[in-house]
């Protein structure tokens, strides 16, 4: 508004501005209804799920699923599991991904390009999953939390876009200022680098943490020792190495009750598994908008 008069938008605009208005709106109810589907089916009852009545709330609500679920000791000790190894995972993951960086950063690195060509190479090209077991297995990490969190120590891509991040925020004017002023490399990684790159820390942060919350592949591979399952890997066994043969059940009405109470666990399993994540992103959500666009650019 300017002197009192207020730019009104052009037919054309308003038009513009209602059709996005209207898929964006489309896409929200795409994206949100299946998750609120899942909750509202979690906390209905066995034999609404089963008849297909659950619409968008819960009908007859139960807790029935959840009570089963937790009935598994096995699920807690995944629960611990997966916050260990995503901890730790995550930590070793951070750390590598941002020594790695911010040298890649610096255009005065010798053999900066070289370098680079060895990272994105790994993109694409690797030993299979063979060669990287007897690896693992050589180096005595089966049946231990390295061989979860070792072999992926280094994203590539969230390495790319943490030093590009760099690259765009952190001049080499002020490397040189805080050399004048005496800092040296590792004082100003740690006093200026990290505090000036809060934004990347913090999405390449949610991206491990998810990866290692959701892995349940390497754990299938390298452990054998059931006190040590992740709970993704847990739920697996629960959904689909069912202990149970409902073909020999001969009860109708049993029958009918562990088939609903089977499909009512499914979608507690899926709430269970994603609450932690949906507890953290919150947390960061004010950092990943800023530190995936910057560090999507070109650099």
């Amino acid at each position: 508004m300017a002197n009192g008069l207020k730019i009104r938008d052009s037919a054309g605009d308003r038009a513009f501005y209602t059709i996005v208005n209207i898929l964006m709106s489309v896409i929200l109810i795409i994206v949100l209804y299946p998750l609120i589907y899942v909750v509202s089916s979690s906390f209905s009852q066995a034999s609404a799920v089963q008849a297909g009545k659950v619409i968008l709330w819960p009908v007859g609500f139960s807790l029935d699923g959840y009570r089963t679920v937790f009935q598994y000791k096995t699920v807690l000790t995944g629960y611990l599991n997966s916050a260990k190894y995503m901890v730790l995972g995550t930590a070793i993951n951070v750390t590598f991904t941002l020594i790695c960086a911010y040298p890649l950063s610096r255009h005065t690195l010798p053999l900066r390009g070289f370098f680079m060509f060895l990272f994105t190479f790994t993109m694409y090209f690797g030993g299979g999953l063979i060669p990287t077991y007897l690896v693992v297995r050589n180096l005595k990490m089966l049946n231990t939390v390295w061989a979860l969190v070792l072999p992926g120590a280094l994203g590539v891509y969230n390495m790319i876009i943490t030093r590009t991040f760099m690259q765009n925020t952190i001049p080499g004017e002020m490397l040189e200022a805080a050399q004048i002023d005496g800092c040296n490399d590792i004082q100003f990684f740690f006093r200026m680098v990290l505090p000036l790159s809060k934004a990347i820390i913090a999405v390449i942060t949610l991206f491990y943490a998810v990866g290692h919350w959701n892995s349940w592949f390497d754990a299938f591979i390298y452990l054998t020792n059931r006190d040590m399952y992740p709970l993704q890997l847990i739920l697996r066994d629960i959904l689909l190495v069912s202990q149970v043969d409902l073909t020999l059940i001969d009860d109708p009405d049993l029958l009918e009750r562990m088939i609903g109470l089977a499909d009512l666990m499914k979608y507690s399993l899926i709430v269970v598994a994603t609450v932690p994540m949906m507890v953290l992103y919150p947390f960061v959500q004010k950092y990943f908008i800023k530190g995936i666009m910057i560090g999507s650019l070109k650099g």
